[in-house]
């Protein structure tokens, strides 16, 4: 049985669902491409991880939903080629019709099939592979596997790095963390939740990244000038919850 696509609306907000009352994406009417949901500004905190020069090239995008973060890497990061993986076609075509996901172009590719598959079979190599794949009842299946989670590291490029929604994971979240972990080897941090639960991990390739909490900071406050995206409170959280050890976030 097809998942049904149903979309609401309240307070200038329009939403996304899979026939349940679980929220798969929103967008505020007036702000098109500003990130709405919490967590998907989180799954932007790669960008404080870079150098805005050293910002990715390529980028994967593991369901699509409402569109944002697909929106946001194009209008924001114009040097950027997406790639777009979808299961389901008609997520896809509620995305052009309800939240304004541009046509396809030079900058922009979507593949109808399973993220998983496209991740083994693919010979390309990409700088930020964004996993956000859940089904209606906010499962993410093989997208939450160690044999996944390795294949999307060996599709890294040597300053790669994956974000992860973790949501509706509340119960695996642990088991879900520490896959990401061994795939990594070790070189793997989870955000503390944010307001709506979700938690957003990253996994990082290449040299390693040492960053000071003063030039996190500084990358959050130029963000948020370039794109109007705010990751100061990330950067609270992650520093009031431990994860800054004598100031310095090491990925």
């Amino acid at each position: 049985m097809s998942t049904p696509i149903d979309i609401s609306e309240a307070a200038g907000v329009r939403y996304l669902h899979f026939g349940s009352e679980w929220i798969q994406g929103a967008m505020r009417i007036r702000k098109p491409n500003a990130l709405e949901l919490a967590y998907t500004r989180e799954m932007m905190a790669g960008l404080l991880l870079r150098d805005a020069d050293a910002w990715p090239k390529t980028a994967l995008v593991i369901g699509l939903g409402a569109a944002s973060v697909t929106k946001f890497l194009y209008h924001h990061c114009p040097q950027v080629r997406i790639q777009v993986v979808e299961i389901e076609p008609r997520v896809v075509a509620a995305a052009h019709q309800f939240f304004r996901l541009p046509d396809e172009d030079a900058r922009l590719a979507i593949h109808i099939g399973c993220g998983a598959d496209y991740v083994l079979n693919t010979q390309r190599r990409f700088d930020y592979i964004l996993v956000d794949g859940y089904d209606r009842n906010a499962r993410a299946g093989v997208l939450d596997t160690l044999p996944f989670y390795q294949a999307v590291r060996s599709r890294l490029s040597d300053t790669g790095l994956m974000a992860v929604n973790l949501f509706g994971r509340s119960r695996g979240f642990r088991a879900s963390l520490e896959r990401i972990i061994t795939a990594f080897e070790e070189r793997a941090i989870a955000f503390p939740s944010c307001d709506s639960g979700n938690v957003v991990a990253f996994g990082a390739s290449g040299e390693p990244l040492e960053l000071s909490l003063s030039e996190m900071r500084e990358r959050a406050t130029a963000l948020k000038d370039r794109t109007g995206t705010d990751l100061l409170p990330t950067v609270s959280r992650l520093e009031q919850a431990g994860s800054l050890p004598g100031g310095r976030l090491i990925l």
